[in-house]
C-alpha cells in the first residue's frame, strides 16, 4: 500500500466542504477520508479527483458537472468505509468513475443525467476475503433524450466472504434513444464464499438500447491447467487469473500512475489472501 499512499500524497489536496473546478486542470486533486464534500466542475471545465478511504467512517460525495464538464473519479477503500456519491450531470458532460475495495465496504452511486449527450461510464471491483463483506449500490436515472451510461463490476469473494451487487438504469418517460448498458461480473474462490446480484431496467421510453447481465461462477478450470502445464504452481496460476480479471477494471481509471499503484495494492492483498 506504501506507493499508493505516496502517491495519493503527491497530488494536490481538494479542500473544503465545497471545492469547485472553473478551468481545465492537468494535474489530479486528492481526498483522504472526507466526511462531506460538493464538487462542481464548471461548463468545459475538467477535474480529474482521487479519494482515498482509510478509516471506518462514512462519507458523502456530491459531484455537480455543468454543461460540457469533464469529470474522473477514482474511489479506493482500503479500510471499512460507508461511502454515498451523487452525481448530476448536465447536457454533454462527462463522468468516469473508478471504483475499487480492498477490504470490507458499502459503497453507493447514484448518477442522474439531467441534459441530453450527456455520460456515465462507471467501472467497480471489490476483493472479499476472510470474513469481509463488500457491497456495491448503484443507480443510473436517464432523466433525459439521448444519453449513454454504462456500467460494469466485478467481483471477487474467498474465505467466508460476502459480496453484494445492486444496480437499477432507469430510464424515463420521453428519455427516447437511451443506450445503457450494464455488467455485473463474479468469481468464487471457496464453497463457503457468496455473491448476490440484483441487476435490474425499469424503462419507460420505447426507443431505447438497453442491456444488463450478472454472472456468479468459479475460476476458469482450463486457464489454470494451461498456466500450470507452463510452470506456474495452482497458487500462482489462480492469482494470475484473478489479476486479470479485477485489472480489466482497475487499468481503466483515468489517473496515470494511480492505475498502476492500485493494481500492486490488489496484488499485494492477493499475496495476503
Amino acid at each position: 500500500m506504501t506507493a499508493l499512499y505516496d502517491i495519493i500524497r503527491g497530488f494536490r489536496t481538494a479542500e473544503g466542504e465545497v471545492f469547485r473546478v472553473a478551468g481545465t486542470e492537468s494535474e489530479p486533486f486528492a481526498a483522504v477520508d472526507p466526511r462531506r464534500m460538493r464538487v462542481e466542475v464548471a461548463a468545459g471545465a475538467s477535474l480529474r479527483l482521487a479519494v482515498l478511504h482509510t478509516s471506518p467512517e462514512v462519507s458523502a460525495l456530491e459531484i455537480v458537472l455543468e454543461k460540457g464538464a469533464r469529470f474522473v473519479l477514482t474511489e479506493l477503500f482500503v479500510s471499512e468505509a460507508f461511502a454515498e456519491v451523487t452525481v448530476k450531470q448536465a447536457a454533454r458532460s462527462l463522468c468516469h468513475i473508478t471504483a475499487v475495495q480492498l477490504s470490507s465496504a458499502n459503497a453507493s452511486y447514484t448518477v442522474d443525467l439531467d441534459g441530453p449527450g450527456a455520460e456515465s461510464l462507471l467501472g467497480g471491483a471489490f476483493l472479499a476475503a476472510g470474513q469481509e463483506h463488500c457491497v456495491v449500490r448503484l443507480r443510473t436515472n436517464h432523466n433525459v433524450p439521448d444519453c449513454r451510461s454504462n456500467s460494469y463490476i466485478k467481483g471477487v469473494a474467498g474465505g467466508t466472504a460476502v459480496g453484494e451487487f445492486c444496480g437499477l438504469v432507469y430510464v424515463a418517460p420521453d428519455a427516447q434513444r437511451t443506450d445503457a448498458q450494464q455488467q455485473n461480473r463474479n468469481i468464487l474462490l471457496s464453497e463457503t464464499a457468496r455473491i448476490t446480484t440484483q441487476p435490474q431496467l425499469e424503462i419507460y421510453a420505447d426507443d431505447v438500447k438497453c442491456s444488463h447481465g450478472a454472472t456468479v461462477g468459479q475460476m476458469d478450470s482450463e486457464a489454470i491447467l494451461y498456466m500450470r502445464q507452463r510452470g506456474l504452481s495452482e497458487a500462482q496460476a489462480r492469482r494470475v487469473q484473478i489479476e486479470g480479471f479485477v485489472g480489466d477494471v482497475v487499468r481503466r481509471c483515468g489517473i496515470e500512475p494511480l492505475c498502476e499503484a492500485a493494481m500492486e495494492a490488489v496484488v499485494a492483498k492477493l499475496e495476503k489472501s
